[in-house]
């Protein structure tokens, strides 16, 4: 039995991840869950699981929590609450993994606590790797805990690699679904409007992602995840569109040989699997019948769809320049999802913070925990100036 904690259990991950958990009850334990303000929810999940710990981050959402079990003093649940009550729940001692599910930076701290109180991570926050992959890497590494992907990409990844010699790999390969507007022509691209954008034509997923998914920054997101995931540099990390969304990665090795990881488009498949890595077990996913496959594989649109292209400048530039990309990205996203900025102003907003704080951002290797969170904060404020000047 693996007792694990679950951070970000009420988004679209983490709802799954519960779901593998129910289906798993003899070899998964939920000790301790956090989110961030879904009061509602968050209760439901508390009442079914019984958890040894619970936190929601928003603070009022906290106390509001505990009134609701006031009434129930034997519950046995520890209720805390905001950035403290996460970390600590990161931290809980009874647990042996946890799942990092927090939605963008925010992610980042808790991840940390949780590889310095020597936990397991199945992560599932990209954004904490592309903010401060360097970091997060060598402290793992010191504290000899695995670092498991959950992202549907790196897990094949990590799955064609098992056995492997790292110095036989040639390339790594990420497929992209294309997203909802992998054919729609440009002038159409500009304006579309976030409904539109927010139907991914192959996978369920929350808003923010989507998003992402449709603008194609989230491929540049997983490159920079798998250049620290798998210490491989990202020239020779490359993008390719997959409709069928059946290949999830690939990799290529030395002598040309690929190896490919199949699956049915299910986040369930690569959440059991970093929850019980090193083993495989019966799952309730469909069974993938390759009789009514019909596969293809053709390079991204880059003058469609920049994001990519950015993701590999802001490792060019290094230090803090991901970080920054990442924290104007989500202030972006956030901003169309509002109605104040049109689809193509996400990535010209990226792009604008990128160039302003070019000068800013220290050269690879050299990047603190402290500059990470400073970087951050500036390219919001970049951002959000970006927005307001282009809506005048």
């Amino acid at each position: 039995m693996k007792s694990i904690v679950i951070l970000g259990s009420t988004g679209s991950i983490g709802r799954q991840a519960l779901d593998v958990c129910r289906a798993l009850p003899d070899r998964l334990r939920v000790v301790g869950l956090a989110a961030n303000s879904n009061v509602t929810l968050f209760a439901e999940q508390v009442r079914e699981w019984q958890p040894q710990i619970a936190a929601l981050a928003d603070e009022n959402a906290a106390r509001e929590l505990k009134e609701l079990f006031k009434s129930t003093p034997d519950f046995g649940c520890n209720f805390v609450g905001g950035a403290g009550g996460i970390e600590e729940v990161a931290t809980w001692p009874q647990a042996d993994l946890v799942l990092g599910a927090m939605l963008g930076a925010a992610g980042l701290k808790p991840t940390l606590a949780a590889i310095e109180a020597g936990k397991d991570i199945a992560i599932a926050n990209k954004e904490t790797l592309v903010a401060a992959g360097e970091i997060v890497v060598a402290r793992a590494r010191a504290k000899g805990v695995a670092l498991l992907p959950v992202d549907s990409e790196h897990s094949a990844l990590a799955q064609c690699l098992l056995g492997e010699d790292a110095k036989t790999v040639a390339r790594l390969t990420i497929t992209a679904s294309g997203g909802p507007f992998v054919d729609t022509p440009w002038d159409e691209l500009q304006n579309v409007p976030p409904e539109r954008a927010l139907k991914h034509p192959t996978w369920a997923m929350g808003r923010k992602i989507s998003i992402d998914s449709a603008t194609l920054m989230n491929k540049g997101l997983e490159a920079i995840e798998a250049r620290w995931l798998f210490d491989v540099p990202m020239e020779k990390i490359d993008i390719v569109v997959h409709r069928q969304s059946v290949v999830h990665s690939l990799v290529t090795f030395c002598d040309n040989s690929v190896k490919a990881q199949l699956g049915v488009p299910d986040m369930k498949l690569p959440i059991q699997w970093a929850l019980l890595h090193p083993e495989r077990v019966e799952g309730d996913a469909p069974v993938l019948d390759l009789t009514k496959m019909n596969l293809s594989f053709e390079p991204p649109d880059a003058a469609r769809f920049p994001a990519i292209e950015i993701a590999r400048h802001a490792m060019q530039i290094g230090g803090s320049a991901p970080a920054m990309m990442n924290a104007a990205n989500e202030v972006a996203v956030a901003a169309y999802l509002d109605g104040e900025t049109n689809f193509a102003g996400i990535t010209a907003c990226i792009a604008a913070v990128l160039e302003r704080s070019f000068n800013a951002a220290r050269p690879s290797g050299e990047s603190k925990l402290d500059e990470v969170f400073a970087a951050d904060n500036q390219a919001r404020s970049y951002a959000r100036e970006w927005i307001l000047k282009s809506r005048q």
